[in-house]
């Protein structure tokens, strides 16, 4: 038996209790750890890379659609034929169909669903809200085999299943058809992503429609069929397919669709045809509609209709927009060796804002998106003013923000349009073509969108400050209280405060990702390779994660972690700095220096006291003064210099440079509050003015999540030290990022009223002119 001294047992408590003491003051949390136990297991459909795996699949549903816009009731009418092929390995026993339009049904899942309550001083838009009627949901004619067989359905608020007669093999298609109406919803009352505007002043309507059909449900190898209802608030889940849509609406009004025309010679004028050819060739928008025709046609209203028949290959979805009322401009744009559409309708209540930038603002996004993911792959791209906000479709998107009645708008105002613009005709990339799923992971199609965004924001115009995904505009959300955040990875309709969770704060981690932790050359290789990968499929959040690892050779497990996973915030704080220099063990500079610390110690405030008040006895009688009141301990002795020189023989050429360089060695000691481990940024300003920069990756934290240090050695002596500098990792509390410490000025607003004024110079100039 082997004997185990009583010493080894003190020795082994000691650490047990050492490191339960620190347990308990930091939590056992690895902010490294992997990813693994989150991720899906790697299969023949989606590999560890990020890729399609060699056996992908997806499903298929082509459509043949006609729609009736009855102008004068503002109904939509419509019948379709839909073609779904099951290119799964599975049989499938019944289809899921999403009827989204009846989330403006009577008793609809949303209203019943939805939190209200009083307060004080009760807004009339809510309090009239309350009393909606409208019923805005799908009225179901018929559902019918190709044969004319009604189907079996049921109808689960905004989710249909069909069940089929017989099974539908792998390999097979089934044909059908729906025939419906729906009450239009006045989204400048009642909202919603689809509707019409009504104009009072001409009487007349502008008409944006969407999600006006029913539409399949997407069933894939990750999850089945993705059949979640649509409550109102996260967007949808979509299959790829081709549609013939034939669309008939009074003759005067002018109809823009996603797809190219097929029947231009039946509804545009000849010269509208001419301008249209023209426009193709041009550099700058060409009016195809003038301001003046969509006023005559205002004024002139025609009982009869015309049909515009439309053609989309590849796309998700379909949408349109129609009106007498629009103005419409377009022009050409070369990318990838083909000629883009880039074309805007709006009406005159839009102008001068639209005609000057819209379609500039298009086709610069294009460009810009294009350089960044890749060429866009479709024929045209539209921006419709439309009252609905902003939202986006394969080809076309909505775009609701005009100018003062009397033509004038503030900066806010032209920022906020070209940015609605670039977001919405953006989104044709992530989710119209990387077709994520929008429903269950908001962030992956707003998320990445608002981040490239940004840097068509910013090559747009530099003088634009408010471009989205600038690490510093999601602060005052980071910093909120935690009861109502959620993590990144939380399902769309669970999300508190969407704007700045799926949107602003995933296009700052991005940014902060690519300026900051991984640089341009490896985040946009990495960017561009999963785009590319999943363009025209349906990548999943593990997809992204993996393939911007696998592409890039760089660890992100710690970011996806704490950024997409957690609600940890960034707050890193430099605690303490301390300056050491070398002990040269020269006599001639190391006891000069300990003489003036000495000197410098401050005395104690009572012996200073008793020197005041009382004589001491050796002062009283000096024959008790000894050998030591006249002793230098820091003088120069023969010994001192002889250990000197023995010393300096025991070194090699390359210490003795070392000693004689008299560097300054900082030592910085770092702790992470918000718990989110970051990137260390540290600007050393020096005390003969010069800067420099010091990045210090985030795996300084890997051994230490919570309190690490670091030493610099510097040649001159350190004036200041300020972490982020550039302000460029979303830090929460900058109070702590000094040295020495730097106290704020906060400024305050005295009682006294002063009247508001809206920001709009370009209007105060008018008048005074």
């Amino acid at each position: 038996m082997k004997i185990v001294s009583p010493f080894f047992f003190i020795i082994i408590l000691h650490y047990f209790f050492s490191n339960l003491l620190i347990a308990q003051e930091y939590p056992l949390q690895n902010k490294f750890k992997q990813l693994d136990q989150e991720f899906s297991s790697p299969n023949t459909y989606r590999t560890a890379s990020g890729s399609p795996g060699h056996e992908y699949w997806q499903q298929k549903a082509d459509y043949d659609i006609d729609i009736i816009l009855d102008d004068h009731s503002q109904k939509i009418y419509g019948t379709e034929t839909i073609t779904y092929y099951n290119n799964s390995p599975h049989k499938l026993n019944y289809i899921w169909i999403q009827l989204d339009q009846n989330v403006r049904k009577r008793q609809s899942l949303s209203d019943l669903t939805s939190t209200s309550n009083f307060s004080q001083n009760m807004r009339l838009k809510n309090l009239k809200s309350l009393h909606n009627d409208f019923d805005g949901g799908f009225k179901l004619n018929h559902v019918k085999d190709n044969e004319g067989n009604d189907l079996k359905f049921i109808v689960n608020h905004t989710m249909m299943r069909i069940d089929l007669a017989k099974q539908l093999l792998p390999g097979e298609n089934f044909t059908f058809n729906i025939k419906w109406w729906y009450n239009i919803n006045e989204t400048t009352k009642i909202g919603g992503r689809s509707g019409m505007e009504y104009f009072k002043e001409d009487d007349n309507y502008l008409y944006s429609i969407a999600q006006f059909y029913p539409r399949l449900a997407v069933y894939s190898d990750a999850q089945g069929w993705q059949n979640q209802q649509f409550l109102g608030d996260a967007e949808f889940a979509l299959t790829f397919g081709d549609f013939n849509v034939n669309i008939t609406v009074p003759a005067d009004h002018i109809v823009a669709a996603t797809g190219e025309l097929q029947n231009s010679d039946e509804v545009l004028s000849t010269s509208q045809k001419k301008r249209l050819d023209k426009a193709k060739t041009s550099n700058a928008p060409l009016i195809i509609v003038s301001e003046g025709e969509a006023k005559a046609a205002e004024k002139k209203k025609v009982k009869n209709t015309k049909t515009w028949q439309f053609s989309a290959k590849n796309v998700r979805d379909f949408a349109f927009a129609s009106s007498r009322k629009f103005i419409w401009d377009a022009m050409g744009v070369h990318i990838g060796g083909k000629k883009i559409m880039a074309m805007s309708y709006y009406p005159k209540e839009a102008n001068p804002l639209w005609g000057k930038f819209s379609t500039q603002v298009v086709a610069h996004t294009l460009k810009v998106y294009s350089k960044h993911i890749f060429d866009y792959p479709y024929p045209v791209a539209i921006s419709i003013e439309a009252r609905n906000g902003g939202m986006e479709y394969p080809m076309i998107s909505f775009n609701g923000i005009r100018p003062e009645p009397d033509g004038t708008y503030s900066e806010r105002t032209k920022w906020g349009m070209i940015g609605t613009i670039i977001h919405e005709v953006g989104h044709n990339y992530f989710p119209m073509i990387v077709n994520s799923d929008e429903r269950k992971w908001a962030w992956m199609d707003e998320g990445l969108n608002t981040f490239v965004m940004g840097i068509a924001e910013r090559q747009w115009d530099y003088n634009n400050t408010t471009w989205m995904g600038k690490p510093t505009s999601i602060l005052d959300y980071m910093k909120r209280n935690k009861t109502n955040i959620r993590p990144i990875m939380t399902n769309t309709q669970s999300i508190f405060q969407i704007g700045n969770n799926a949107y602003l704060k995933t296009a700052s981690a991005l940014t902060i990702l690519r300026e900051t932790i991984m640089g341009r050359e490896l985040f946009d290789f990495a960017f561009k390779q999963y785009a590319q990968k999943w363009k025209f499929k349906h990548p999943t959040p593990e997809d992204f994660f993996r393939t911007m690892e696998d592409a890039s050779a760089v660890d992100l497990d710690w970011f996806w972690r704490g950024w997409f996973y957690t609600t940890d915030r960034v707050d890193i704080s430099l605690d303490h700095v301390s300056l050491f220099r070398t002990n040269t063990h020269n006599p001639d500079i190391e006891n000069p220096i300990k003489k003036t610390e000495v000197a410098k110690t401050p005395e104690h405030i009572a012996l200073t006291r008793d020197k005041e008040t009382v004589k001491s006895t050796v002062q009283e009688n000096p024959s008790l003064r000894d050998f030591y009141y006249s002793y230098d301990p820091h003088k120069i002795s023969k010994k001192d210099k002889a250990e000197y020189e023995a010393f300096l023989s025991s070194l090699s050429k390359e210490e003795k440079t070392l000693l004689s360089n008299n560097y300054n060695y900082y030592e910085l000691q770092f702790s992470n509050i918000g718990g989110l481990v970051m990137p260390l940024i540290i600007e050393f300003e020096f005390e003969d003015g010069e800067k420099i920069i010091a990045r210090i990756p985030a795996e300084i934290w890997r051994k230490n999540n919570y309190t690490v240090k670091k030493i610099f050695p510097f040649k001159k002596l350190v004036k200041h030290i300020v972490i982020d500098p550039f302000k460029e990792t979303a830090d929460v509390d900058t109070s702590n990022n000094y040295w020495p410490k730097k106290l704020p000025v906060t400024r305050f607003n005295t009682n006294k009223h002063i009247p508001s004024t809206k920001n709009n110079p370009m209007q105060t100039h008018k008048n005074k002119h």
